[in-house]
Formats: C-alpha cells, sequence, structure tokens
C-alpha cells in the first residue's frame, strides 16, 4: 500500500487509514437508507399517509436533531480535544445510532411522533459521530494529501451506502414477490442498516489512535464539561483571527443548505412528483451512489493540485445544472441524469469542504472548528429542508418549485466562496501566535 503510506503523516500506518475510511463505509448506510431512499418516503407515504404537511413534517423532525447537533458538536469537539477522547465519544455516537436506527423498525402507519422522535434521535448520533470521524483527518493525513485522502475516504463511503442500500433493495424484492407492502418490508430495512452500520464501525473501533496530548490540569482532573461551554464561546469569537475559514464556514452554510435538501429530499421528490416505486428509487440511488463514489475518487486525485476552492466551484456549477435538470424532468430519463450529474458532484463537493476545513483549521483545535463545521451543515441542514418542506406546503404539495428555489442556495454558497483564499488562511492556520 505504498501509495497510500506517501500521504500519511509521520507515524500513521495504512491500517489506520483504511480503518478510519471504513467508517465513512460504516455511517453512509444511515444517510442512505434513512435519511435519502427509503425511511423519508416511508414517513411521508405510509406514516403520514400523504398528507400534505408530511413533508413538512419530515423536514422538522431533522431540523430538530440539527438543532441540538449544532448546539452540542462544537462542545463535544472542544471536549474531546481538551481530553484526547474522539475515540472514546465516537464510540459512544455510534451505539446510539445504531440502536435508534434499529427502534425504526417499530414505526407503522400513523405512528408520527414515535416516528420523528427516533429520527430526530439516530440522526442527532449520527451527526455527532460525523463531526468525531471528521476530525481524525488532520491526523492521519498530510496537509497536502487532506483532499486526496477526504476524497477516497468519502469514495469508500458510498460503497457503504451501495451495500446497505443493496441489501435493503434485495429484501424489498423479495418481499414484494410475496406480495408484502412497505409497511412489512421497510422495518426489515432498518434493521439491515444498523446492522451494516454496526459491524463496519468496528475496524475504526479497534485501530484508529489518539495522538491529542492531554494538558497536565486535564490529566488532574481541573477541566470538566463546562470548560466547553467557556471554549466554545472563545473558538466563535477566535473566529475573528481565522476569516478564510469564517467565510467558508459561511459558505458552508448555504451551498450544504442546497445539498441537504437532494440528500433529505430526493426519494420524495422521485415518488410524489414523478410517481417512482420504491424499488425504483432505490435503483436510482444506488447507481447515484456508484457515480458519487467515481466522483469523489476522481476529484481526489486532482483536488491538492486543482486547489480545494477551485473543485468546490466546479462541483457548485455542477449541482446547478443537476437542480435544473430536475426541475424540468417531466419523466424518469431526464430525472436518472440529474442524479447522476448530482452524484458526481456529491461526493466531490463533501470531500473538498471537509479537506478545507482541515486545511484552514490549526492543529491543536482541529475538533473544535470541526465541531464548527458540523454547526455549519447542520445549520444548513435546517435551513434548506425546512425551507423545502414549507415551499412544498404552502404551494400545495408543488414539489417542482420547491426544487427549483433549492438552487439559490447553491447561487449563495459560490458568491461567498470567491472570497476564500486558502494559501493565506493555511497561512494563518500554521502561524505562531494563535489565539
Amino acid at each position: 500500500m505504498k501509495f497510500l503510506s506517501d500521504q500519511l503523516a509521520p507515524g500513521v500506518r495504512p491500517r489506520e487509514a483504511v480503518s478510519w475510511a471504513m467508517y465513512d463505509f460504516a455511517n453512509s448506510g444511515y444517510t442512505t437508507v434513512v435519511v435519502t431512499a427509503v425511511f423519508n418516503a416511508y414517513f411521508v407515504g405510509v406514516v403520514a399517509a400523504g398528507h400534505s404537511w408530511a413533508t413538512f413534517a419530515w423536514t422538522l423532525s431533522l431540523a430538530v436533531s440539527y438543532a441540538a447537533a449544532m448546539v452540542l458538536g462544537p462542545i463535544i469537539g472542544t471536549y474531546a480535544d481538551l481530553h484526547g477522547r474522539k475515540k472514546r465519544l465516537l464510540v459512544f455516537t455510534t451505539i446510539g445510532c445504531v440502536i435508534f436506527t434499529a427502534a425504526l423498525s417499530l414505526v407503522g402507519s400513523g405512528d408520527i411522533w414515535l416516528a420523528i422522535v427516533l429520527v430526530a434521535l439516530s440522526n442527532l448520533f449520527f451527526s455527532l459521530g460525523e463531526n468525531l470521524a471528521g476530525a481524525f483527518l488532520p491526523d492521519i493525513a498530510r496537509p497536502e494529501s487532506l483532499g486526496r485522502l477526504s476524497g477516497w475516504a468519502w469514495s469508500v463511503g458510498y460503497l457503504g451506502g451501495l451495500a446497505s442500500l443493496g441489501a435493503c433493495l434485495a429484501w424489498v424484492s423479495h418481499a414484494q414477490a410475496n406480495g408484502q407492502g412497505s409497511d412489512a418490508f421497510v422495518p426489515v430495512c432498518m434493521l439491515i442498516t444498523a446492522a451494516i452500520f454496526a459491524l463496519a464501525s468496528l475496524p475504526a473501533f479497534l485501530f484508529l489512535r489518539e495522538r491529542m496530548v492531554v494538558q497536565p490540569a486535564v490529566a488532574r482532573g481541573s477541566i470538566r464539561w463546562t470548560d466547553a461551554f467557556v471554549q466554545f464561546g472563545e473558538s466563535l469569537r477566535s473566529l475573528r483571527s481565522f476569516p478564510d475559514l469564517r467565510r467558508f464556514l459561511w459558505c458552508i452554510v448555504w451551498y450544504q443548505a442546497g445539498v441537504q435538501t437532494v440528500v433529505a429530499l430526493a426519494a420524495i421528490y422521485a415518488e410524489q412528483a414523478l410517481k417512482f416505486e420504491t424499488a425504483d428509487t432505490i435503483r436510482l440511488v444506488l447507481l447515484v451512489n456508484i457515480t458519487a463514489a467515481i466522483g469523489a475518487a476522481a476529484f481526489a486525485q486532482v483536488q491538492d493540485r486543482l486547489g480545494h476552492v477551485r473543485t468546490l466551484v466546479v462541483t457548485l456549477l455542477g449541482w446547478l445544472l443537476a437542480i435544473g435538470l430536475a426541475w424540468a424532468s417531466t419523466g424518469p430519463g431526464m430525472f436518472w441524469v440529474a442524479a447522476n450529474v448530482v452524484g458526481v458532484c456529491l461526493g466531490a463537493s463533501q470531500s473538498a469542504g471537509r479537506a478545507l476545513v482541515g486545511y484552514l483549521s490549526p492543529a491543536a483545535r482541529r475538533a473544535e472548528f470541526f465541531g464548527l463545521w458540523g454547526v455549519a451543515v447542520k445549520l444548513a441542514s435546517i435551513l434548506g429542508p425546512v425551507s423545502y418542506g414549507l415551499v412544498s406546503w404552502a404551494s400545495a404539495g408543488d414539489h417542482r418549485l420547491a426544487m427549483l428555489i433549492t438552487g439559490a442556495f447553491f447561487l449563495v454558497g459560490l458568491g461567498v466562496l470567491r472570497a476564500v483564499d486558502a494559501a493565506r488562511g493555511r497561512t494563518r492556520a500554521l502561524a505562531p501566535d494563535l489565539p
């Protein structure tokens, strides 16, 4: 694995990098099956019986979890930095997400509040774990290889989404062949997803290493959870000293609002606007995961040379193209094209964004600043999907109009991105006079 060793920080073995990437493999099944392809459409069509407010209720349940993650993410990240406990907290959040994902198998027709509570809790634990896992990236990769390793891991993650979704498709096809409806096969899909998440995350728990040196005051027990709140406030104030990171976090809020809208509502759009069946939606998302893996891997090869900012510009333009194609689609043909453009751009934009946060963050505060990255993504995950839900509700279910408005988020993101200078931001992150 010489090609991988050359990308790693001193003291990091390839086994550890592969194990870290396997966590992307593990948790991608949750977003793919629960948030993107299966449970979201099941919630709208079966649990909420297709009412006009159903899409808004779905986006609101996600918004509650993202709001909680916005508050808890940076605090937990700061605590992890102070105590050197990223790995221990990652295990805890993973167990929580697995348990509440499995519990979604209990949700049936009319169980609206049970579904909302379980979705909010499972997504909260997923979101916190995503932040913690991302904070390991700058520990593992060399600074000049952050984009390559992030993109490679993200492509592995899409393979994990494929594995979970493929297993679910096999079960759905079997169930439908035996005359079962979604109220019978969707709960089993939740158990399949939880099991794959639990098993695929084990390598990360076995081989990832903590590298943060605990300060003497922490070792004596004089730093407590409350200090994390204080440090979080200081981190927000200190962003004034990292102008390019601050601008990029605002950029993330805008473009991720569009990304998270598509991720959370693609299956709902396909089934409500274009009348896709569950199996058709799963096949569509399977193909999107393949193109997303290809996109993440392909851009990973050029991202560090092209530059993180230029990579994002290219992918955001691709997102605008995909939104236009989806809005113009009147049948499955053009929508399949739009979905695959989304796939290529999804992998590249997510990977480039994570790498750039690591590139602009000082070494001693990586988990803390990845917590702020989590805040930006979670704020976007509220802003975008809830806007879509409100528009679809106010327009009596006009999903095309809601999809068209989603494109505005990518336009604003492009505008903010123009003010980000990655080289200047990296110089500031390496400065010895950091606050």
